[in-house]
This record gives structure tokens, sequence and C-alpha cells, in this order.
């Protein structure tokens, strides 16, 4: 185990770290763009008329590559200046092999089914228990709690929550920047608490993988050259609930609420999605539809164009969609950094965050959304 923020990794400028995942992936992600239109038939998404595709011709989904990258050239950086992370640092991004994978192998086959992808994050998270301890050892939750106190119980527990998490991640994964500014910004609040406790390696990651997203989110918003993918996706999702993990296990004094919190609109958006297919449509849970919050926001909050198929039109229509979805993002990570020490606090605003998702989103669907949220514009 590395030397969780020593005197080297003190004197590392943060901003060197954040730039150097910033250009790699900034690049990583071009040469995607240019070099895809000769295999777009391999690593294009071809499907325009599903209920979640909102894009007028092929683009390449294998963004998460460049993110990747990014995240190992920020990984670099570290190792230059810590040695003695080398082996830790190493085995931490070994261990998102399985998960990003299984993604990118959808990506370019289209044959790899949910339960599969969910396997191999699954495979990930348990070899990050082995090889990096990244195991949740205490939840504040009655029952829960002596749960993980036995070391199945905890693997379990882990494992169910990181593949959640990644899951979550792709589900939100509809429009133009929207799961990738998302992550961003969760990323941000937890590489905020980090300094705040002095885990100085917890938040220096977290700022690498911000400045790996923001790479391909300069390429993916608003012009939508290059999606995510479901490689990009499961990785972004692994990465982002494991930093968490570990941030909660080495340092006492944060809330084990804080990750929940921290999370939870994709999380809440998942399990409303659940609920939503299984016990109010009657269908399985697996089953792509049209009903996201981001695709309601879509068709009835972005009316200038509504009906025009034209790819400029669909295209703005589309980017105009994420902004919504990162200010309801925001609202929990906010209070989430606020009171990261506070379990009580946290438990109180997962409640509010939960029903105030659903009253928006039933006030959506039944055309009774406040008119001030619709964006008209003029030609």
């Amino acid at each position: 185990m590395p030397a969780w923020g020593g005197p080297t990794l003190a004197k590392l400028r943060p901003m060197l770290l954040l730039v150097s995942a910033f250009a790699v992936s900034l690049l990583v992600t071009l040469c995607i763009v240019r070099g895809a239109k000769g295999l777009v038939r391999v690593v294009g998404d071809h499907d325009l008329s599903g209920p979640q595709k909102f894009h007028a011709h092929a683009v390449p989904r294998i963004g998460g590559v460049g993110i990747l990258l990014g995240v190992a050239a920020g990984t670099a950086v570290l190792v230059w200046r810590e040695p003695g992370t080398a082996s830790w640092l190493g085995g931490f991004l070994a261990c998102a092999l399985p998960a990003f994978g299984a993604g990118i192998a959808e990506d370019l086959t289209k044959t790899q089914s949910p339960r599969r992808r969910l396997f191999f994050t699954a495979v990930s998270a348990a070899l990050a228990v082995w090889l990096v301890q990244a195991v949740i050892q205490r939840t504040d939750i009655p029952g829960l709690d002596w749960v993980v106190s036995f070391p199945l119980g905890a693997l379990l527990v882990t494992i169910f929550v990181v593949a959640g998490v990644a899951n979550a991640v792709n589900i939100i994964d509809g429009f133009n920047g929207l799961a990738s500014m998302c992550v961003v910004i969760m990323l941000i609040g937890l590489a905020y608490v980090a300094f705040a406790v002095d885990d100085r390696l917890i938040a220096l990651l977290a700022l690498a993988g911000v400045g790996a997203v923001l790479g391909f989110f300069a390429w993916n918003f608003p012009a939508g050259l290059v999606f995510l993918g479901d490689g990009g996706a499961y990785f972004l999702g692994f990465y982002l609930s494991e930093l968490a993990i570990l941030l909660l296990q080495r340092n006492p004094g944060v809330s084990p609420m804080f990750p929940l919190l921290l999370c939870i609109y994709p999380v809440f958006e998942t399990l409303f999605s659940i609920y939503r297919r299984k016990w109010l449509r009657g269908v399985p849970v697996g089953m792509p539809d049209g009903a996201h919050l981001h695709s309601l926001i879509y068709r009835r909050f972005i009316r200038w164009a509504a009906g025009e198929r034209s790819a400029r039109e669909l295209t703005r229509r589309n980017s105009m969609t994420s902004p919504y979805l990162w200010m309801l993002c925001s609202t929990s990570v906010v209070p989430a950094v606020l009171w990261f020490d506070s379990t009580a606090i946290q438990a109180v605003m997962i409640v509010l965050f939960g029903t105030s998702y659903v009253l928006l989103y039933w006030r959506i669907v039944r055309f009774k959304a406040p008119r001030w949220l619709a964006f008209r514009h003029s030609k």
C-alpha cells in the first residue's frame, strides 16, 4: 500500500497532473475522431432509430479509449513523482480492465449482453478488493453494517455497489456531454473532500479522472463527434465508485453516506427505471425505452426544433438537454461536499433528492412541469 499523501505527493502540483491527463485524452480522442472515419462500420453507432437514439449519423463510440489512456497518463505523473506507488497504481488500473474490456467489446461487436458486462464489472470490483483492498466495511445502515463486518459480506456488498454504479453511469449516457460532465462534477466533489481530509493520493487520482474526461468532453459536447460508449461508461463508473470506496475506507471522518449522495443521480435514475419498467409497465428491466428523465426533458423542454430530423437541429436539441441534468446532479454533489462528515444530513439529502426527482418526473409526464424550464428558441 503506498503512502497516502506523502511529502513527495504534497509537492506535486495538481494542475500538472490534470493537464497531462487532459492533453493525452484530447489527442487520443482526436485521433479516434479522425481515424474512425475509415472504420466507422466497426466502431460507429449506426442504430439511429432506437428509443434512446438522438443523433442523425453514425458516430464512433470508443471514446472510453482516450479516457483510459488519459487516466494512465495522470497515473504515470504520480509514479514519476512517487515511484513507490507504481505497484499499487498499476494494480488499480489493471483492475479496471475487465469492466472496460467488456464495454469495448460491446461497442465493437454489439453482441455483449448487459448481464455479461455486469459480470465482468463484478470481476473488476473483486480484483480491486484483492489487489488494492478497496472494500466497503462500514455503511452506518443498521443490519447492513453487520453484513459488511464479515469478509464475504463486505466483498458481496462492494461488488454490488461497484457494478451498480458502473451500470448507472451507462444508463445516463444518453446525450452529448451528459454522463461525462456528471462524472466530472462528481469527481471534483470527491477530490475536494479528499483534499479536505488530507488524502492527497485519492484527490490526485480524482483530478486525473477529471482531466481525462474533459479531454473527451471537448470532442463530445456540443458537436457529438465521438461517444463515450459502454467501455467509457463502465470504466468511469468503476473508477468513480472505487475512488469513493477507497476514500471512505482510509478516512474515518468521511460519512459512509457521502459516496451514495455524491452518486445519487445516476443511482436513483437506475432504481427508478427498474421500478418503472418492472412494476408499472411489466416489461423486462433491461429493455431500453425512451422514458428516462433525460429523454423526457429532450422531448418536452427543448421545443424549438421539435419534429426536425436534420443533423444540425438534432445536435442542437441534444446538446441543450444535458445542462438540465448537470444542474440536477449538482444539487446532490454540493450538499454531499458541504456535509461530508455528517451521516444524518447526508441521509436527509438523499431522501430529499429522491422525493424531488419523483415529483419532477411525474410533473413532466403529466405536462405540468414549470413553464420556465422549457427552452424556446426563435429562429
